[in-house]
């Protein structure tokens, strides 16, 4: 027995001996100068030059162009402080800091070199990549760029003095910061026996024998907070005595002893640094000073499961499925009548309401709770605020049997700052947030540290340390919240929550019923048959009706031999419609759950050929148009289709199991396949997902456990000729059963039958009644609504220094830069302010101030105290000057008696009067002032410029322009109103220029109309429709400098739209009928004008247009360096809708101020008046070239008409006068031979024979058409609301495009530049 036991003993020392091989030193990176290298110069304390990097680095949150290497065992990304300022301090650091080693290293002498450089290497960059993927196998990380730094042979520094004599004690390390556009990671190498010393002397130790250990790990620095403050930023410690330290070479976390790699920054949500998952050997020899060491929690066999959660939290975003296998048992935890969670990897039975079952036949390795003994992954997940208690660490004994490693379903990684929480509370959250890759952030205390097993590692206390922190508050942390949430305080931290009239959870908020859009791209390899497809990032949109629970999802240019075969993948755009089904009364819709960060895992099983394809979608928030942005990955195998086929889905009924950061379902679907060749197939496919998302658990849980989602009708359908793959579906959410099969009758809004405006809620009432309400953020009757443009009605929520952006529903802000001398706060320039004064925080007989972040409280006159506390003023009336009361007033000290920083003091001369020169004695900026003490203009000196003279006579700046008629029009009537104009009253709206609006209203009524240039009416506009009248500026905006130059600059040849934007003329190629966005191009800028018509001789490759502002009518050539030229300059008042006459070589348009319609030769000769009676506001003219027709419409809001003529002004007729409203837009089908428009007031898209019969509806849910083109089954149309091109399939009736302009405004015109007439 002795003997067997001295051979285990043996080989286990074998194994240990063999696992603490470190990484040698002809293994780490090249270095030297051979390499490339640069040396730092030798010495106690020096910086590098500035490496400047050719693409910015994120670290942490924040963007970097520069880095510096410094002796003392760090890289910065700003340049370093002297050495004392932060070589002795612990972290975090008060600047950007990637410490390897921070000690107090020193080279002077030739002890050691620095070496460090930027590269390219595609050899070294490969290898970076290897070493992330490894240790973050789901990471999407291909470096462009590394910046490789090496301390070889380095020593500490020492005094002279020292009787010991100098230390031969010296260190090798290395760090390896690469990055791309989106992440950034680090690796820490430590070669065997490089680490010879562990910490330094502090130099100034006064003889003390102190060591200071070194510190390694990384720290954001401080960031700014508010406007003159500034906070500790997130920091991450690896080591925190001399045991880690000797730990770094024994340990990694990559699978190899003395490699160590972290995620330290990302472009998206990154809250702290992340360290590898893959593990690596832990010296077993390694001793541990016990009063150091605290056994890892171990759980006894009665522990009631559920105290760790393998559910990942999205933060961050993985964009594989974790593989993970466990052992089931149907008998524990199951809730009843429900199927349990699961990790994926598992078998289940082919059931509408599965049941897991056991795996006691299936080699699975189990999750380990502590090196004592394994556990097994729980059956549900549970609420962290419902788990029991552990036992106290002293009762805990350790069992023989050896721990069983398991592969973790992401990474683990630890947080920072810990949540707070009450005393023997467990310590591992249930929903911890997720690091980058989707793995976990496990909460971990100051001093007990649990231990995290994974393949051959674990991480000891002593190795890994983590600061604490106070709890998160609302009054420092709001600012996660959405603009349209508040924040609440809990005993554990702070929660957000959606305002009235929005809806979300809190951190994103949408407005109440209005329309949403969703944006992404699909990417991955899927087989069909035996064939992989590959899809490259390909674009996802989805457009969703919320008030009707429909969701429209499109892929395009997917290729055509998987287009056929995914068309019952139907759950690709299922995730939109759980988002935002239709909640009947005790429903509630996923988006109020997860918001728009989120990461759905699903799996796919086909049957009868057990095909299995994998989608991932990751949410990565709301982008500046407030649209969600997913990204979807798709992995695996789907049954073949035969190209023309058709794929019917049944409708189908799931439940929603809901629990803390993640809902789960699974159910089996049906579909049918009808092809020509094999007729109608029916087919099953089984669904298994868990959505993880980000829960705030310091509140009250109110949330649904289980909801049953409702898909009453699914459309699917591959459109070949435009490689497009469509999912429609219509959804409901509600309680299990709730929906009933005998007939009754349903509420039209639950029915979906009602005639609310898709911007609209429908608000059910007793029986069959029902209100229709216009969303947040829109205006109307509920059948109409309209968007309401916060920013101009001043009913935005942006406080100062902000940009307010109008978004439909709602709106952002956007920052913009704060100057204060040469400092800038963007930070305090975003924060929306709170105004602290309505909660009456001062004394009755104080006034309120509110401030950016915070408030004054001042006493009113004959009163004196801090605001807060008053008295009345019985002293006696002062005789000082001006300038001795200002300076007098200033507080210095704040009431705790501390001096207060920045504050400016005036400085007066012996008579009491202010001296001319005044400087800052803060921010060193001084200036020259008047007697009055105001700043003269112009003369303020930063620090380092010298004194300004202030004996020179003051140089009067340049007078401001004189009020424009609209503004002293404005300005008399506020008068005649007494000051106070009532919402009814008329007040002229004025532009930032002083022009008039060309939409004049009411005070906020609905009764608007429109005006020219001098703020005349213009007829016929005059509306009490909730749709505001569609007027044009006829004043170009002010000229910007440098001018682009006026001549023409075509696309590549192709079919392109042509769309007129103001001042510029854009380009937009097609490929098909796809817009291709990436190549949009400016094809003219002209500047001071207002292009709005639009057409294309195709005959010799011209572009005409028509200017309101200059009041001509142009054309050019479509080649390089053709310059514009006026055709016609006179007679003209505001020209608007223009058509070319390809075959008879003329061209005709309205003028909508004098109400005519005139034609003229394509040279500007031969100019008549066709028609000008019976006109009232015309706008949009074409031309049928074929048989010589003219159509036009007329919006005359009292009655608007669609009119037509052969083109000499003959058999003149009304074709359509009934059920329109603003007929901005007309074009011709040439394949139906149909006249089609676009409505504005009806938002309808219809269509009609040229005789007035067959009138049919198109799309009856437009939002704001200008003008239209048709072109190969496809309408054109730009669109006011969008300020963009919107393109729609005419036998369809769907969406199929939108391209939006970087710069947003306005556009008006649009036609189809063709290679060869049609």
């Amino acid at each position: 027995m002795a003997r067997g036991i001295l051979t285990i003993f043996l080989l286990q020392l074998s194994w240990t001996v063999h696992l603490v091989t470190a990484i040698q030193r002809k293994d780490i990176f090249p270095y030297g100068t051979p390499n490339g290298d640069f040396i730092l110069q030798n010495g106690d304390d020096e910086t590098s030059k500035v490496l400047a990097l050719k693409r910015p680095l994120y670290f942490y949150e924040a963007q970097f162009n520069e880095l510096y290497v410094a002796t003392n065992g760090i890289i910065s990304a700003q340049d370093l402080p002297m050495e004392k300022q932060y070589v002795d301090d612990g972290f975090p650091t008060d600047f950007p800091v990637i410490a390897p080693f921070l000690s107090d290293i020193d080279t002077s002498k030739g002890k050691g070199a620095i070496y460090y450089r930027v590269t390219e290497s595609p050899t070294l960059l490969n290898r970076v990549a290897h070493e992330v993927h490894r240790g973050f196998p789901d990471a999407r990380f291909t470096p462009t760029h590394a910046i490789i730094a090496t301390w070889e042979n380095v020593a500490a520094y020492e005094e002279i003095a020292r009787d010991a004599g100098q230390s031969d004690r010296l260190n090798t390390f290395q760090a390896v910061v690469a990055y791309d556009e989106n992440n950034s990671y680090a690796i820490f190498l430590y070669p065997e026996d490089g680490l010879q010393f562990f910490g330094t002397r502090p130099k100034e130790s006064y003889n003390v024998e102190i060591e200071l250990p070194a510190r390694v790990g990384f720290s954001r620095g401080e960031v700014a907070f508010l406007i003159f403050s500034r906070v500790e930023g997130p920091y991450y410690s690896v080591t925190n005595n001399e045991q880690s330290l000797k730990n770094l070479y024994q340990v990694g976390n990559t699978g190899v002893p003395g490699v160590w790699l972290f995620h330290i920054g990302s472009r998206y949500s990154f809250q702290n640094v992340v360290p590898a998952s893959t593990g690596g050997a832990l010296s077993t020899t390694a001793e541990y000073p016990e009063a150091e060491y605290t056994a890892p929690f171990e759980e006894e066999e009665e522990l009631e499961e559920g105290d760790y959660s393998p559910i990942t939290d999205p933060d961050f975003h993985s964009p594989a499925i974790p593989e993970f296998h466990v052992n089931s048992h149907p008998d524990r935890g199951a809730l009843p009548g429900h199927a349990r969670l699961q990790p994926y990897g598992g078998d289940l039975p082919l059931t509408s309401n599965p049941q897991y079952r056991d795996h006691d036949n299936i080699d699975t390795p189990t999750l380990v709770s502590g090196p004592s003994g394994p556990a097994e992954y729980p059956d549900r997940v549970p609420d962290p605020r419902n788990r029991p208690h552990p036992p106290p660490l002293e009762e805990v004994q350790p069992q023989a049997e050896a721990p069983q490693a398991v592969p973790r379903p992401e990474h683990t990684a630890l947080e920072v700052f810990p949540y707070t929480r009450e005393e023997n509370s467990p310590r591992l959250e249930s929903s911890p947030p997720l690091a980058p890759g989707g793995g976990h952030i496990v909460d971990v205390e100051h001093q007990n540290i649990e231990s995290i097993t994974s393949p051959n590692v674990s991480f000891f206390p002593s190795v890994i340390r983590y600061s604490t922190e106070t709890k998160r508050t609302c009054a420092v942390f709001q600012q996660q919240c959405s603009q349209n949430a508040y924040c609440t305080d809990y005993p554990a931290g702070f929660c957000c929550h959606c305002r009235t009239g929005f809806y979300g959870n809190g951190w994103q908020c949408l407005p109440d019923g209005a329309p949403h859009r969703v944006n992404g791209k699909v990417s991955g390899t899927v087989i069909v048959g035996s064939t992989p497809v590959y899809l490259n990032s390909v674009d996802l949109h989805a457009y969703i009706v919320v008030s009707d629970g429909r969701a429209y999802t499109a892929i395009s240019e997917v290729p055509e031999n998987v287009g056929w075969a995914l068309m019952p993948v139907a759950p690709i755009g299922e995730i939109f419609g759980w988002l935002f089904a239709m909640e009947l009364p005790s429903g509630q819709a996923g988006f109020k759950i997860t918001g728009a960060e989120f990461t759905r895992h699903a799996e796919v099983t086909f049957y009868p050929g057990n095909q299995k394809l994998t989608i991932v979608q990751t949410a990565q928030g709301l982008n500046s148009d407030n649209y969600m942005t997913v990204d979807t990955r798709l992995h695996g195998n789907v049954p073949f289709i035969a190209a023309g086929s058709t794929v019917q889905v049944e409708p189908y009924k799931d439940t929603y199991q809901y629990y803390p950061s993640v809902v789960t379902s699974a159910s089996v679907r049906e579909f049918t396949v009808v092809s020509a060749e094999r007729g109608s197939e029916t087919f099953t496919f089984q669904l298994r997902q868990n959505i993880t998302y980000r829960d705030c658990h310091h509140g009250p849980r109110t949330g649904p456990e289980t909801l049953q989602l409702t898909t009453e009708r699914v459309f699917v359908m591959y459109v070949r000729d435009e490689n497009i793959l469509r999912y429609a579906i219509t959804n409901k959410i509600s309680s299990v059963g709730e929906e009933t099969s005998e007939p009754v009758l349903v509420n039209p809004c639950y029915a979906g039958t009602h005639d609310c405006d898709t911007t609209a809620q429908c608000l059910p009432g007793e029986g069959q009644q029902y209100l229709c309400q216009c969303a947040t953020g829109y205006r109307g009757d509920g059948r109409n609504c309209y968007d309401v443009d916060e920013c101009v009605e001043g009913l935005s929520q942006c406080g100062p220094h902000t940009q307010c952006v109008n978004l439909p529903g709602t709106h952002s802000c956007h920052c913009q830069c704060c100057t204060f001398g040469q400092m800038f706060y963007t930070i305090a320039c975003c924060a929306l302010d709170i105004d602290e004064c309505r909660s009456q925080p001062c004394h009755p007989q104080a006034t309120c101030t509110n401030t950016l972040g915070s408030f004054q409280c001042q006493c009113q006159p004959t009163f004196q105290g801090d605001g807060f506390q008053t008295s009345e003023d019985i002293t006696e009336p002062s005789d000082l000057t001006d300038c001795e009361h200002h300076r007098d007033s200033v507080q210095t000290t704040s009431p705790e008696g501390y001096p207060i920083v920045g504050a400016f003091v005036p400085q007066c001369d012996e008579h009491g009067q202010y001296r001319d020169l005044q400087c800052h004695g803060s921010t060193g900026h001084c200036w020259c002032v008047d007697n009055r003490g105001q700043e003269r203009a112009g003369t303020r000196k930063a620090p380092g410029a010298g004194q300004p003279n202030c004996n020179e006579p003051e140089v009067l700046p340049p007078t401001q322009r004189p009020d424009t008629v609209c503004e002293r029009w404005r300005a008399s009537l506020v008068d005649h109103y007494g000051g106070k104009p009532e919402p009814q009253h008329y007040l002229p709206q004025c532009d930032r220029e002083g022009q008039f609006n060309p939409v004049q209203c009411y005070g906020d009524s609905s009764y608007c109309w429109c005006v020219d240039r001098d703020g005349r009416e213009v007829a016929g506009t005059r509306s009490h429709d909730v749709v505001k009248p569609a007027c044009i500026p006829t004043v170009a905006p002010p000229t910007m400098h440098p001018l682009p130059r006026p001549d023409m600059t075509p696309p590549p040849s192709g079919t392109f739209l042509l769309y007129a934007q103001g001042q510029q003329i854009g380009a937009l190629p097609l490929k098909g009928t796809h817009m291709d966005l990436e190549r949009s191009s400016t094809l003219l800028a002209l500047h001071g004008s207002i292009v709005v018509g639009i057409d294309y001789d195709c005959r010799e490759g011209k572009v005409y247009w028509t200017d309101l502002a200059g009041r001509t009518i142009n054309r050019a050539k479509m080649e390089p360096g053709a310059e514009p030229e006026t055709l016609i300059n006179t007679g003209l008042t505001s020209p608007e809708g223009l058509a070319v006459d390809v075959q008879r070589r003329a061209m005709f348009w309205v003028d909508s101020t004098p109400d005519k319609i005139e034609r003229a030769n394509l040279d500007g000769s031969g100019r008549k008046t066709i028609f000008d009676t019976d006109l009232v506001n015309p706008r949009a003219i074409i031309v049928d070239s074929s048989t010589g027709t003219l159509y036009w419409t007329d919006w005359n809001r009292e009655a608007p008409k669609i009119e037509s003529s052969s083109v000499d002004g003959h058999n003149r007729k009304v074709l359509v006068k009934d059920g329109i409203g603003l007929p901005n837009a007309l074009t011709f089908d040439t394949v139906m031979r149909h006249v089609c428009w676009a409505d504005a007031g009806t938002k309808r898209l219809e269509c009609i024979a040229s005789d007035g019969t067959g009138r049919r509806v198109i799309h009856s849910n437009l939002n704001y058409p200008f003008s239209m083109v048709f072109y190969s089954n496809h309408f054109y149309f730009t669109d006011w609301r969008r300020d963009g091109v919107i393109a729609l399939n005419r036998d369809n009736s769907q969406f199929t495009d939108e391209y939006i302009p970087d710069q947003r405004s306005h556009l008006y015109g649009v036609t189809v530049a063709t290679t060869h007439c049609l």
